[in-house]
């Protein structure tokens, strides 16, 4: 008995651990998944862990090219990114939560997707949490309608990150890596 005792509370510490990251993400409460349909323009990235993105091929280098709501509710995110020198487009179904801005995905390993802030007709802040590897890592794109990014946008994405609970390191996204549309 002591022992399941013990297995139990380890395990409801672990689930605490594991979702602790996720509840002091600020997300946007009000979130609209039918604003957010149409085409977006990756401007700039951040991660906890650089690795992440310093390469070409690194696993969250993608640019979100648009996103399409189902009539679900679920979010499909129309992305390019580079395999073996060439682009590669895939599609990434963000499965709904109870939590409107809030999304579950299955890319290296569980994930869910946060969107941190939009204005659905400028800007749109997102953030991917990978809770399934040893380390929590968090990576974060903000995305524009067009490709000319004003100060205030680069601005909105800086002071989101700020109010994240870990460390992030932006990247700016280069055009050039980008696959034409």
């Amino acid at each position: 008995m002591r022992c399941l005792l013990l297995t139990l509370g380890v395990a409801l510490l672990c689930g605490v651990q594991a979702t602790e990251v996720t509840e002091v993400i600020p997300i946007m409460n009000d979130l609209d998944i039918q604003k957010v349909a149409g085409t977006w323009h990756t401007v700039a990235m951040a991660a906890s862990d650089v690795s992440l993105l310093d390469a070409k091929s690194s696993p969250l280098k993608v640019y979100v090219e648009g996103l399409k709501p189902t009539p679900e509710g679920d979010l499909e995110i129309l992305l390019q990114k580079q395999e073996n020198d060439k682009c590669a487009q895939e599609v990434l179904l963000a499965k709904k939560t109870d939590i409107p801005a809030v999304f579950e995905i299955n890319a290296l390993g569980e994930n869910h997707l946060f969107v941190l802030d939009t204005d659905y007709d400028s800007h749109l802040l997102l953030c991917m949490e990978n809770s399934a590897s040893p380390e929590q890592s968090l990576a974060c794109q903000s995305l524009a309608r067009t490709l000319k990014v004003d100060d205030q946008i680069r601005e909105k994405f800086e002071d989101a990150l700020k109010t994240l609970p870990v460390p992030m390191r932006i990247l700016p996204a280069q055009l050039e890596e980008q696959c034409s549309v």
